[in-house]
């Protein structure tokens, strides 16, 4: 609902176990975070969701899982040793530091003014590597740097030639990757929204230069429709080209899906035409050839590549945003988190009437059927209305309630959130009924 504030979605993902700050117990780590039991679920189902409209439902992209850890002579070749950088600025006064690009002159006098403290005393602008640097064996010395990956996406390109000669694809196709990136990130916030550790999910998209026009816009129109497919309403989502002088070091153009977040649009995925940069690069560096050779047309090229990159974790937040709503049940207002099934943590709760010894064998039973096939969650603690309305509050599509009647016709009732009609269904015909309900 537009009308979705920040405290209301931070206080939700930690009340209901989507989202911990991290060592809380010890005041909270700066930028951290760590997915409860709900947040573990929805947060895999994104990703599942991702990858399977990327990766199952294609035959021209596969996956890969490249390392984290990795040589500076990648990132050297990649350019970000060198340009991955942000603009610094220190407050003298209260020592804060900020990304000076973030920072608007004050309208009033024309300075720029600390965002903690007022003052103008602000240091010049000077480049900051985002980069995070350690040290990979027991001695530290520069022989033995490494770097934590800032991007998957090198992973793909210093692996274009095994996995063309595995797999004896050719272009137009793709790599797809999902996992962990790490950056130094001068003024994180907004909750999981900019984070220093967080999730991508990456394709690298090989085609022939002469198409990536075409393909640059296809994948444009695809990556929007992904987000509205999966509930997310157009209205809150919108595509911005960059300006020239935002473009990064490797990118021909790149196009922004943005979603209304609570403090405005900010960026869910970037679609860019990275052109031959990376591969070249690498090719140059470390003296393998990374070109194709196409035996069609004779024609041997380097391939260029589109990228739609997109985070994992700033995702869910915004399908979290888009699907909270408030309404009105048997006169009581309710909040209901209208999730797509698809990324719903859990699918089905089996709720017994009672936890009378009666019930409780036939609700397990009931439990028993459905857990081979998805996600469930038992509850048997409360009032079945305060059941209901936990579950409308977490996504759960569908309840199933075990009543007295049960033990007689062998049946359930099945309560759907989004509108709360209730079905009876035999247990028998279970498994088969909440199947068809679900989006195939």
């Amino acid at each position: 609902m537009p009308a979705t504030d920040m405290e209301q979605v931070v206080a939700l993902c930690k009340n209901r176990g989507f989202i911990y700050q991290s060592a809380e117990i010890y005041g909270g780590f700066r930028s951290t975070y760590d997915y409860g039991p709900l947040g573990v679920l929805m947060l895999r189902n994104v990703k599942d969701a991702w990858w399977r409209t990327m990766v199952q439902l294609r035959d021209d992209v596969v996956g890969l899982d490249a390392a984290i850890l990795g040589p500076p002579a990648v990132w050297q070749a990649s350019g970000h040793l060198e340009t991955f950088n942000d603009p610094l600025v220190d407050c003298r006064n209260c020592r804060e530091r900020w990304r000076a690009d973030h920072l608007e002159p004050d309208p009033k006098d024309g300075l720029v003014h600390c965002p903690n403290c007022g003052s103008t005393d602000l240091t010049e602008a000077r480049a900051f590597n985002l980069m995070f640097k350690t040290h990979a064996g027991p001695v530290e010395d520069e022989s033995t740097v490494a770097y934590l990956r800032p991007e998957t996406a090198q992973g793909m390109f210093i692996n274009f030639k095994n996995v063309l000669q595995t797999t004896r694809k050719k272009p137009p196709f793709g790599i797809a990757q999902v996992g962990k990136s790490f950056r130094n990130e001068i003024t994180p916030g907004n909750f999981v929204f900019r984070t220093r550790e967080f999730e991508q999910m990456e394709l690298e998209f090989f085609v022939p230069p002469d198409q990536s026009e075409k393909w640059f816009g296809y994948w444009v129109e695809e990556r929007f429709r992904w987000y509205t497919e999966l509930g997310i309403p157009a209205e809150m989502l919108r595509i911005r080209p960059h300006e020239r002088e935002e473009l990064s070091h490797y990118s021909a153009g790149t196009s922004d899906v943005e979603f209304m977040f609570p403090w405005g649009w900010g960026e869910l995925e970037g679609i860019a035409q990275r052109t031959d940069f990376d591969l070249t690069a690498h090719a140059r560096a470390s003296g393998e050839t990374l070109d194709y050779f196409d035996q069609a047309t004779g024609e041997r090229y380097v391939p260029y590549v589109v990228e739609p990159a997109a985070g994992a974790t700033r995702s869910m937040m915004a399908f979290m945003i888009a699907a909270l709503d408030t309404d009105e049940v048997g006169g009581e207002r309710r909040t209901v988190m209208r999730l797509h099934p698809r990324l719903a943590p859990y699918k089905v709760a089996v709720l017994p009437l009672s936890k009378k010894d009666t019930l409780t064998p036939v609700a397990r039973e009931v439990l028993a059927l459905l857990q081979p096939h998805m996600m469930c969650d038992y509850d048997e603690t409360q009032s079945i209305g305060r059941r209901y309305r936990r579950q409308d509050e977490i996504g759960t599509p569908w309840c199933v309630t075990v009543d007295f009647d049960s033990l007689e016709d062998h049946a359930v009732t099945v309560r759907e959130r989004d509108t709360t009609a209730q079905v009876r269904v035999p247990i028998d015909g279970l498994v088969d009924h909440i199947k068809a309900l679900l989006p195939q």
